[in-house]
């Protein structure tokens, strides 16, 4: 099973989000379980957004993130892509899509410290 904390909810809508997520994925007898952590990142192109933590099946995540776009029309991050080069650095990568609905609007570079519990930050974002 996999897992990822670079994916969002446009802010205001994370709590009903992630309970209809979980409800779906029960339903469908899916392997995800999604929750929030707490942790807001704002952009600049995009708004505010509320990340949440997942585990479970990465197919599963990205599908049922683009069906909540659409059922509750709001942008959500679809994060979790990783950069392709091995290279060890100082500090951990990760890249996102913003979606609204199936349509991409944008792309965000996460960063973090690979030392310690620091939450994942915006270091560059770019509307499409």
């Amino acid at each position: 099973m996999k897992d990822s904390e670079t994916f969002g909810i446009e802010k205001g809508h994370g709590k009903e989000v992630i309970e209809w997520l979980n409800e779906q994925t029960k339903s469908q007898k899916s392997k995800l379980e999604a929750r929030l952590y707490g942790y807001t990142v704002s952009t600049k192109n995009f708004g505010d957004f509320e990340m949440f933590s997942w585990i479970g099946d990465v197919q599963v995540a990205r599908k049922m993130i683009i069906k909540a776009s659409k059922r509750f029309k709001i942008k959500v991050i679809e994060g979790g892509y990783k950069p392709k080069e091995r290279i060890f650095k100082m500090r951990k990568f990760d890249y996102a899509k913003v979606r609204k609905g199936e349509k991409t609007i944008g792309q965000i570079e996460f960063e973090a410290s690979r030392f310690g519990n620091s939450q994942w930050e915006v270091k560059d974002e770019e509307r499409k």
